[in-house]
């Protein structure tokens, strides 16, 4: 069985307050999305398609000179939503069996995490990745009221979204709809329910300081262990 792994680089560095794209800082002296790859890439049987803007594949280039960065990676071009940008990296599929998409801004998955949700996949024809919610939930009304809502049936999502690829391929040959928040609700709409599995606890995604601050402390934990 072989894997397809699509990961979505396309952030800016505004709510970092940095001027590098957030997915270029250094997280314990290595760029965020280079931690992501190579965790990817360490999974048997992978294939990495990275998405990555025009305007930021030179700065790409010049950094996997800098890091001495060689990982076996294809690249497309970014679009101007995330739908094009998947839709973009599922033109670069050669008929693997599994294909997952993962948010370049989350370097603290496992292997082993991967290696798991791919082998559901398999099983189930998707996976999607997800942990309880931990706070209270309210809904906000059209009039602008708000009532609360039972956490435990929410569930937080997170990537990668892992999918039989045919069924990953088939959804995204629709037009792009705003209702489009991730890869399964691509799926949904075209009409196949998804398969929830386990989220892995400090697999978060690197959007402000206080995340990249969180990240250093997971790492420094888990080489610890």
């Amino acid at each position: 069985m072989s894997f397809l792994s699509i990961i979505v680089a396309g952030g800016s560095g505004t709510r970092m307050g940095s001027a590098i794209p957030k997915q270029f800082l250094p997280l314990a002296g290595r760029p965020v999305l280079m931690r992501t790859i190579d965790v990817f890439a360490s999974v048997p049987g992978m294939r990495v398609v990275l998405v990555l803007p025009k305007s930021q594949m030179e700065a790409w280039r010049q950094l996997c000179q800098e890091h001495d960065f060689h990982v076996d990676v294809d690249i497309a071009e970014g679009g101007s939503s995330r739908f094009e940008s998947v839709s973009h990296g599922l033109a670069l599929w050669r008929g693997e069996d599994i294909v997952g998409v993962h948010d370049g801004v989350r370097p603290l998955v496992t292997a082993e995490f991967i290696s798991r949700l791919y082998a559901d996949a398999a099983k189930h024809g998707s996976a999607i990745p997800v942990l309880p919610s931990v706070e209270s939930v309210r809904m906000v009304d059209d009039d602008g009221r708000s009532h609360a809502v039972d956490r435990s049936r929410v569930m937080m999502v997170q990537t990668p979204q892992v999918f039989d690829a045919k069924i990953l391929t088939g959804a995204y040959s629709v037009p792009f709809s705003p209702l489009f928040t991730d890869d399964a609700s691509v799926v949904e709409a075209a009409g196949v329910d998804v398969h929830l599995s386990e989220g892995l606890i400090g697999n978060i995604k690197l959007t402000t300081p206080a995340d990249m601050r969180a990240a250093e402390a997971i790492m420094a934990g888990r080489n610890s262990q």
